[in-house]
């Protein structure tokens, strides 16, 4: 199980520790540094900086959200980075959900969310590839475009820029029983956005027609503390933010995930406290124990046993979101 650090995406601005964790990281054996993007900082620009004052270590997007960016745009930025870092970029894509394609991107949310992935995966291969100007018939993403407004003037086109690598690794951050067995079909690998190493068996059907070298690459918090309740805070308001606040109460795909963990009642809690503006009661409600089996919290000994759990199930690299140097250099030593 390779080790991974997860930077996720800016707050208010952008956090002087990133450079310092990413290079620790690196002197440490880690294998990746991973990026994302939410309504704020993009995901790409923080990646390329990183890549400057790095050499070794895997760079990755988790995730770039597909709205956007149309897919060309997305292959384009890939395959620079791609290029300057030395073959270093994975692409790590999500869908979102409406809240922010519609809100934020000012687009419609797919009603077929599985053909329009699917369709934005098949066009970044095809520029990866180069092997002939990008053609596709799609619903979601036709090239040429040829639908309402089109001139008609359309020219299937291929880069003019020669990829680096054609097998540049595309992963996705799935979260649906369908969206995950497609993610099986078209990528590299699979970003969870939760991961419990003690209910492997929800995925044992899907991964088992996973091929050889296939990514599963969770992000975890991992916070080395002598309070494991102290230390699940951080958690629990992650996890209040996302299943409260990131998405509809009709329609909310993190509530639905935690839901499929077996708390259904303590999600659509955290959803009606959240959307009530009661926002440190929601937290407050985030079961502690649903916080700590997606996490690895607490004294050094305590993370040591729990580790080896993630260690069994089919994870291939574990991205840590940690927060401190200290705590990088203990999973380094325990998963050494």
């Amino acid at each position: 199980m390779r080790l991974g650090l997860a930077l996720g995406y800016w707050g208010r601005g952008p956090d002087p520790r990133h450079l310092e964790l990413a290079q620790e990281a690196e002197r440490l054996g880690y294998h990746s540094v991973w990026t994302a993007e939410s309504w704020g900082s993009d995901a790409f620009t923080p990646l390329t900086w990183l890549a400057a004052h790095t050499t070794r270590i895997a760079l990755g997007t988790a995730v770039a959200q597909m709205a956007a960016r149309t897919p060309t745009a997305t292959a384009m930025q890939a395959l620079t980075l791609d290029h300057l870092s030395g073959g270093r970029m994975m692409l790590g894509l999500g869908l979102s959900g409406p809240q922010v394609v519609e809100g934020w991107y000012g687009r419609p949310f797919p009603k077929s969310p599985l053909t329009a992935t699917r369709e934005y995966v098949e066009v970044i291969r095809q520029v990866l590839n180069r092997e002939a100007p990008v053609r596709l018939d799609g619903r979601y993403h036709p090239h040429p475009y040829a639908g309402p407004g089109a001139t008609g003037l359309g020219k299937p086109l291929k880069p003019i820029v020669h990829p680096l690598r054609a097998d540049l690794p595309v992963l996705l951050g799935a979260e649906g029983p369908k969206n995950i067995a497609q993610t099986v079909r078209i990528a590299d690998g699979w970003l969870p956005l939760y991961w419990s190493p003690s209910r492997t068996e929800l995925y044992q059907a899907t991964l088992a027609d996973a091929r050889d070298g296939f990514m599963v690459a969770p992000m975890t918090q991992v916070r080395v503390c002598a309070d494991v309740a102290e230390g699940l805070k951080p958690v629990k308001a992650m996890l209040g933010f996302y299943i409260g606040g990131m998405g509809h109460a009709a329609r909310n795909f993190h509530a639905d995930l935690m839901a499929r963990f077996g708390y259904e009642a303590e999600a659509r809690r955290v959803q009606e406290l959240f959307l009530a503006g009661r926002r440190a009661e929601a937290i407050e409600a985030v079961p502690d124990a649903f916080a700590d089996e997606i996490s690895l919290v607490g004294p050094r000994e305590r993370i040591a046993e729990r580790l080896e759990l993630w260690r069994k199930g089919p994870i291939t690299d574990l991205l840590a979101l940690s927060p401190d140097l200290e705590t990088l250099r203990v999973l380094a030593e325990l998963a050494g």
